[in-house]
């Protein structure tokens, strides 16, 4: 139990809020709509496309793993979180709202979509850092994980809603809102404004009614010596918690690798299939229905059974999902099975092969469950080691993999760079 005064329903509904207020990056930008559209039609040639998204990860995820420590010791040693958090929302917004310029065929600029993408993976990454830090202080250890359940489920529900919106507004009808233009793409396009915009105006509450810890009144140097020396004796206890780091190390393979694995779904089912917009969205919304019931039932499961179990249930149905994802290829399912493409004029779908991909899809969305987020040295650490080994892999991998098969090269890929849409 902490030493603060457990927060209002208000309060904690309002930090619950801030997964809806990220998801939609995550959603249509990162994973289901934007994603699939730089890497085919913005570079045009898909796999330099996929190329190119994989650097901007690599990119993020080492500069993620150098300022993490550093900004986690200051806020730790300075008390509050809040500013932070606008910082690193601020930060996000600018390079989400800066990919409306990402034109179909990009001959100039694309050195600035790249830039963009980058710092507004850097900035929702780290929001969600110092926002899941502020956990501890709201409530009770034996209701964080319901509390932290809600949350990833409005989260999941707020990037369905965004997924609606794309789909029912700009991408569907014959005359989109706004005039939107869809021979130029700008459905695709305007999932950057929009999930800028969302954060913005959806963060607020968190901002006006959760409750931040009280600031120590210490200098922003003084903050980060008093930090980092703690940071720096619990690394060296680290011989005294081996039960932590086995359990760092393995959740740096499973977790990361598989969940990376799904942040590439919609980039490989738009080069296996073909899917445009449309088939692309709709994935992404039955994925992130079957995602709200995983991570309610995920959190009741913590707080009845324990966190353990609840892992080794998620982890059981991620590696079924992944596996049988992974067993597809072109014109074969379950490692080679032969099953039908799609063809021209068939139904969205329709073929053998895109129902078994649907099928491990949903699987994956249902098995997210979630567990207690906790903030400690311990968790940034992680974030440390993870994005500094997912780094270093993926560059040493990247030409090796091209030899592979698709799915196999996104499995190796994702293992080394990690992804964190939904942590």
């Amino acid at each position: 139990m902490n030493n603060n005064r457990e927060a209002s329903k208000l309060g904690k509904f309002s930090w619950a809020l801030f997964d809806w207020a990220n998801q939609p990056f995550f959603t249509v930008v990162t994973t289901f709509i934007f994603a699939p559209y730089f890497t085919s039609i913005v570079v045009g040639d898909p796999a330099q496309g996929q190329a190119y998204w994989g650097y901007t990860q690599a990119a993020a995820g080492i500069l993620i793993a150098l300022f993490s420590p550093v900004f986690g010791a200051i806020a730790d040693a300075g008390g509050r979180r809040k500013p932070w958090i606008v910082f690193f929302v601020a930060l996000c917004a600018i390079g989400s709202f800066s990919l409306w310029w990402a034109v179909p065929g990009q001959e100039s600029g694309l050195i600035w979509i790249l830039f963009a993408i980058v710092i507004g993976t850097i900035g929702v990454e780290f929001s969600l850092v110092f926002n899941n830090a502020m956990l501890p202080t709201l409530t009770s250890r034996e209701k964080m994980g319901r509390l932290s359940g809600f949350g990833w489920g409005i989260g999941y529900l707020g990037g369905l809603i965004a997924l609606f919106i794309v789909l029912l507004g700009f991408s569907m009808p014959e005359t989109p809102l706004f005039g939107i233009d869809k021979a130029a793409h700008e459905q695709d396009r305007l999932t950057g404004p929009l999930a800028a915009v969302w954060f913005v105006v959806f963060f607020i509450p968190m901002l006006i009614f959760t409750p931040d810890m009280k600031s120590k009144g210490i200098g922003k140097l003084e903050a980060l010596r008093t930090g980092l020396k703690a940071l720096g004796a619990t690394l060296r206890s680290l011989r005294d918690h081996k039960n932590i780091v086995s359990f760092l190390i393995a959740r740096m393979f499973y977790n990361d690798g598989i969940l990376a694995l799904i942040g590439f779904s919609g980039i490989y089912a738009a080069g296996l299939f073909g899917w445009d917009t449309t088939a692309l969205g709709i994935f992404g919304i039955l994925i992130n229905v079957f995602a709200i019931a995983g991570s309610f039932i995920g959190g009741w499961l913590d707080d009845k059974i324990g966190s353990k179990p609840t892992i080794v249930i998620s982890v059981l149905g991620l590696s079924f999902a992944s596996v049988g994802v992974l067993s597809i290829s072109d014109g074969q399912v379950l490692f080679g099975l032969p099953a039908a493409m799609p063809v021209e004029g068939g139904g969205l779908f329709a073929s053998p092969a895109e129902l078994v991909f649907m099928g491990f899809g949903l699987s994956w969305g249902f098995s997210l469950v979630r567990r207690k987020r906790r903030a400690e040295h311990w968790s940034r650490g992680y974030l440390h080691q993870r994005k500094l080994v997912s780094f270093l892999g993926y560059l040493r991998s990247l030409e090796r993999q091209r030899h592979l098969p698709l799915p196999w090269q996104l499995l190796l890929s994702q293992i080394y760079r990690g992804n964190n849409a939904q942590q």
